[in-house]
């Protein structure tokens, strides 16, 4: 006998007696329910107290007021215009770089869009625009939205019913 063919017989030995017969072992199939839990009538259906989904709950419409609308200016140049444009046409620098143009803000599927599309769609992407929610605050999004509506709202504002420092820096 050579040597450590001894203990090679002993490990298989071992591992053999470990060995049962696998196929009459109590197990449970696919398509019935587990007998060693509860029953469907007593598992929770609410999250436990104090519980809140990130997903589910959004931040308040905030009032829209100018110091919003300045908010959602910066946030848009930073954030928005490599893509969207300044004027939001969707003709921004990424897109002059060979990226694929996102729609112009001033379509009318857009514009009849709620507020709450911008929001969402700044939260979650949409298309090829990817999710901005861990660069950009929910309040930011608001403001962002709201800036939207303003440049939305520009293209068919009458030039007559503007101030008249407004209608000089036009000129």
């Amino acid at each position: 006998m050579r040597p450590g063919s001894a203990a090679i017989t002993a490990l298989m030995l071992v591992l053999a007696a470990g060995c049962d017969n696998l196929a009459e072992q109590p197990r449970s199939k696919t398509w019935e329910p587990a007998a060693d839990l509860p029953s469907r009538e007593r598992w929770p259906l609410q999250p436990p107290e104090h519980t809140v989904a990130r997903e589910d709950v959004a931040p308040p419409v905030p009032a829209l007021d100018a110091a919003l609308l300045a908010r959602g200016h910066e946030r848009y140049d930073v954030y928005c215009s490599p893509c969207h444009g300044f004027q939001g046409e969707g003709d921004g620098m990424i897109v002059k770089r060979g990226f694929p143009a996102p729609p112009s803000f001033h379509i009318d599927r857009l514009r009849s869009a709620p507020t709450r599309h911008f929001y969402d769609v700044v939260t979650d992407g949409w298309g090829v625009m990817y999710s901005y929610a861990d660069r950009v605050q929910p309040p930011d999004r608001w403001a962002i939205a709201a800036y939207v509506r303003v440049l939305q709202e520009s293209r068919s504002a009458d030039v007559a019913e503007l101030p008249e420092a407004a209608r000089e820096k036009l000129e």
